[in-house]
């Protein structure tokens, strides 16, 4: 296999430059980190190590943000890979661990890979909230619900300019095919191979007679707009964005461009699913 890059040298050889966004409180993280910090120096790759959230890597010089832990540090990771527009892998020290691709049993084969340009780069499809003048981006979900755990909200959903729903609920849930395996799924939501391109809009704990997810195109523009006077927090991939009041709004959408995940393998979405859930 080759790394489809679109042009250019698809190897990583020569002055290597990576990141690395590690899980500090995982002792098994922590001690895989080290060990591949040291395999990469020991080849004579650079290494920049992320200290904290917050971080920027558009002005690092790069090649590729590695992330050692499970699905929540991947997840901070693809945010700083995204916004420094690098691709991002996973050693996967968690438990389920759909984010991640590599074995940490496999570093020095992993390593070797990278070099020898046996990888692919896959697009992941992004969403992004826009409220209040802010917008964020993520690669799983954007989650709007209730900040007060004994009273549900209620939202008014309009799609593509169109009135839709009206949800009395504990929240809805706006995935990706990639976060369809995260909160949405817990809330009901079906699971979506990550190769097709859609938004997934879930219910959390609907009081409402209609509360089945709705699968919609990826161009599809989705207004949620808070009825009641209750207050609503809004996060993207886990992190809180903002809060909502009556009358205020949030525009959920596609993002503007995906995020590259490094592969090595061709799996077939159906031997993911069997192998994460042990079914």
């Amino acid at each position: 296999m080759v790394c489809e890059r679109g042009s250019g040298d698809a190897r990583l050889g020569g002055a290597v430059r990576i990141g690395v966004v590690p899980n500090r409180v995982r002792e098994a993280a922590v001690r895989f980190t080290r060990n591949l910090m040291a395999e990469a120096r020991s080849r004579g790759w650079e290494v920049w190590v992320d200290e904290g959230e917050g971080a920027d890597l558009s002005d690092e010089p790069t090649d590729l943000v590695i992330a050692t832990g499970g699905d929540g540090t991947m997840l901070r990771a693809v945010s700083l890979a995204y916004r420094a527009d690098r691709p991002v892998l996973g050693f996967n020290l968690g438990t389920l661990g759909f984010l991640a691709e590599a074995d940490p049993g496999d570093l020095s084969r992993t390593l070797d890979r990278l070099e020898q340009g046996e990888y692919r780069l896959v697009p992941r499809m992004t969403v992004m909230a826009e409220l209040n003048g802010l917008s964020d981006l993520g690669v799983n979900d954007v989650v709007v619900e209730k900040i007060d755990s004994q009273r549900l909200i209620e939202l008014e959903v309009e799609v593509d300019s169109e009135p839709m729903l009206s949800y009395r609920a504990d929240g809805l849930v706006i995935s990706t095919p990639t976060g369809s395996t995260a909160y949405s799924f817990s809330a009901g939501g079906p699971l979506l191979d990550t190769r097709v391109d859609a938004l997934v809009m879930t219910p959390v704990a609907p009081h409402s007679l209609f509360s089945r997810s709705l699968v919609l195109s990826p161009e599809s523009v989705i207004r949620c707009r808070v009825a009641r006077d209750r207050p609503v927090q809004v996060s993207v991939d886990g992190r809180t964005t903002a809060s909502l009041g009556m009358g205020d709004e949030v525009v959920v959408r596609r993002g503007p461009r995906p995020v590259m995940f490094v592969a090595f393998e061709r799996v077939a979405f159906s031997t993911v699913v069997t192998e994460r859930f042990g079914l």
